[in-house]
Order: C-alpha cells, then structure tokens, then sequence
C-alpha cells in the first residue's frame, strides 16, 4: 500500500457494541500501536494539543520511543482531543485504505467511551454536554436573566471557576427567555410551486438545534428569510432534541444513541413528506452525514437521513448550480474574512459557503481553514481554555491581517470566541446573516 494519503480517507464503521471495545488492555495495546506510529510521521502537531502532549510524553521519556511512556498516561493525550477529525480527513496518509488502518479520533473516541464506562468522567462534563435539560431550563424566564448577569459579572464567573470549573474568562453563550420553536410557526414559508433539482426537493425542514433554538436564534431566522428569498419551502422541526455531539465527545455513546431514536421519527417524517433537512450549526450535520452512520452503519433509517441532510450552503449551491439561487444582491459585503469551521471542513463537500459569498458582487472573501479553538465545551473548561485560545490565535491573527469590514464562521460558537481574542467589541456575523444583509430583506 502506497503512502502519502493519495487515496480518499476511507472511515471504517465504529465497532462500538462489541464488548471488546471497551477492554482496557485491548483499548491501550490499540493506543500504543497508533501512537508510534503518530510518534514516527508527526504531521499533525499543529492541529489540537493532543499530538504536542503525546510528542512531549515521548521526548521526554528514558527511551524517546513510545515504550518509555508510561501507560497511565495515555489518557492525557485522549483529554486533549475535542473530535474535529481533521487529523483523519486532511492530514493522516494512514487511514484505511492503508493497511495499517490508522483513524485517530475514532480510537480517541473508544477511549472516551472506555473512561465513561468506567465513570472516569468528572460531573461537570457530564453536566454541561446535557445540552437539551440544560438549555431548557437556563432558558426559562427569570432564570434566563440571572444567567446572563452572571455571565456578565466577574465575581460571579470568578466562583464558577471554582465550583463548576468554567473558566472566568471564557466567553459563554447567551441565553433567550423564549425559545425560537416556540417563536416561529412550524410553517414560516410555504412556496406555491417549489422547484425540485436532482439532488434537491426545493422544501427544506430546518433542525434548530439546541444552540438555534435557545442562544442565537437570529441565525436561524436570518437562514429562513434567505431560504424564503430563494423561493425554497421552509419549515420548523419541532420538538427535537440535541444531535448528540457534546454526548459523543464525552464518549457517552449509549446517550447519543437515544437522542438518535428520540430524533429520527420526526426527520423522517419530514421527508416523508418531501422535505430536505438543514441545520444552521455545522456539528449537528456532521452528526448526521457521518458520525451517526458510522455509529449504525446497517440502520436504513439513518443512510435516508443522511441522505437528505445538508449543510445550509451546500444546498443553496446546489441550487444555484441548477440555475435555481437568486443572485440578485443590493449590498455589497466588502471585505469579509471568513473561518471554515472544521466540522464543515470534515464533510467533504468543499467550501460551499466561500463560494457563496463570492457570488455577491464587490466583496472579497479571505478563508481561513484554521482550528478556532472552541471544539464544544473545550474552551470553556478552566483547564483547556488557555489551550483554545493558543489554537485560536492564528485564526484571530489572520482575522486582523484581513482588515475585514465583517467576520464569522458557520459555527455561531467559533464565531464567539474569534471575536472574543479581538480586541474591542468585535461582532461576528454568521454567513447566512451575512446573505440576508446581501439580499436587502
């Protein structure tokens, strides 16, 4: 077998209902097999701060091999990845098809999933990846309020750090007293006559997410009214719950799998009914287009979701290919510099968002295909957070070198947190409400 990653990354199943999975000796003879071999390439040392804590535990161990590790410290790696799989799908010339079969955020994954089995997860992840009970109840009117002033307070975030082990200094998410589901009827556009493509319906069900629905739901309205502009047939889901992302990080794999059950009588159902699905935040596609179907490879159910799922621009491109996008702009954007959140960059589809934005006459689109830092609840940890910042800097430094009239990235919390190592009061705009702006409407 040929290296170089000539070949296209190949993602094996992930064989996480067998026992065997979750054995500890099986688990660390896997983690010291890829580890040499990650020892002997090193070619992702610049992604997250996994790869550099590995390389560290081996330079300076007695015999500079991965033998002079101690074992006990593998999971220090395993902490330091927060599953952006870039590694896998943009670096690593040993994925399967390669014989020596290498798929570090899936191993990442079992390991993750091995500690929780062990209920070596600490309470407060468990606590801050419980997305849908959380939200929910931060949400609530009077305790909305207080949440945010707390967010806002020093001395409050202060003993957050203390109790809850959330950073003072991280920037944490805004919290609506009234949920967008609850805002939006379930139908907002209805098209008279929507035009089907090959691969489109010309009708689209938009999945809010946790996010959507309860911190920035203006993404999601400013995503509508583009739609609607486009003459596509818009849609709410309603009562859905969380993509099961933050539970997969945690390595709570049984979790992900309700919220799967819990989800896909609803999704298919829309498309029963003709409707494609969208959804506004980057990792709630991925879960859908990749890691849900590698978790349930012979689950017809999910392959037909999967199918009709898609990232908001890539759709609006496929229609613009069919001649269908309406390009019929009234403001330019200017300079705009724009992040690639990894999520999006992982599915493979390339930058549909870039090339959309490029559409608007006199406005000029830098990309910057960086890790922003945030990757869920990582830069929000009080013992990661000076870690995401550290992998956020070339992205806030290339934001600057823009001099930009607008930033942001498909991901609303990549976005924040950019913004958050600018000095200023910088604001980011997430594309679609970019296009809105476009548009006029």
């Amino acid at each position: 077998m040929r290296e170089g990653s000539l070949e296209a990354p190949n993602r094996q199943p992930l064989d996480w209902k067998n026992p065997e999975f979750y054995e500890k000796d099986k688990l660390y003879d896997e983690l010291e097999r890829v580890y040499d071999i990650c020892h002997t390439c090193r070619r992702c040392v610049s992604l997250c701060d996994a790869f550099p804590t590995l390389f560290d535990l081996i330079d300076e161990s007695e015999t500079f091999e991965v033998d002079g590790v101690d074992k006990a410290d593998y999971m220090n790696v395993v902490d330091q990845c927060f599953l952006c799989d870039l590694c896998a799908e943009t670096k690593c010339p040993y994925l399967p098809p390669h014989e020596w079969a290498v798929d570090f955020p899936h191993l990442m994954l079992r390991a993750k999933a091995h500690k929780f089995s062990e209920q070596d997860t600490k309470w407060r992840d468990r606590l801050i990846t419980s997305t849908d009970p959380i939200f929910d109840a931060l949400s609530t009117p009077g305790i909305a309020t207080m949440a945010n002033a707390a967010a806002g307070s020093k001395v409050m975030r202060k003993a957050g750090e203390k109790v809850l082990g959330i950073h003072a200094e991280a920037p944490l998410p805004h919290f609506e007293t009234k949920a967008l589901t609850k805002r939006l009827p379930e139908i907002v556009n209805a098209s008279d006559s929507p035009v089907a493509t090959d691969n489109t319906t010309g009708k689209v069900a938009i999945y809010v997410t946790c996010y959507g629905d309860h911190n920035e739901p203006q993404v999601v309205e400013d995503l509508v009214a583009v739609l609607a502009h486009n003459n596509i047939s818009v849609k709410i889901l309603q009562d859905s719950k969380c993509c099961g992302m933050p539970k997969l990080e945690l390595g709570d794999l049984k979790k992900v799998e309700k919220l799967k059950d819990a989800n896909l009588p609803g999704f298919l159902a829309a498309i029963g009914e003709g409707y494609d699905i969208i959804a506004p935040i980057p990792s709630c596609v991925l879960m859908y287009k990749q890691e849900l179907p590698l978790m349930f490879p012979q689950d017809a159910d999910i392959a037909r979701v999967k199918a009709h799922f898609f990232d908001p621009f890539e759709y609006l491109m496929l229609r613009h290919k069919a001649g269908l996008a309406n390009t019929d702009f009234k403001h330019p954007l200017g300079k705009v510099a724009y992040h690639v959140a990894c999520h999006q960059r992982v599915q493979n589809f390339g930058m549909k968002t870039r090339d959309f934005l490029q559409l608007i006459q006199d406005t000029e689109v830098t990309s910057i295909e960086r890790c922003s830092g945030h990757d869920g609840t990582y830069a929000v940890k009080a013992e990661t957070y000076d870690k995401a910042m550290k992998i956020a800097r070339p992205v806030v430094r290339r934001v600057q070198e823009a001099n930009a009239d607008t930033f942001g990235s498909d991901c609303p919390m990549a976005g924040r947190l950019i913004a958050h190592g600018i000095d200023g009061d910088a604001e980011p705009q997430h594309p679609a409400s970019m296009v809105r702006k476009a548009y006029g409407i």
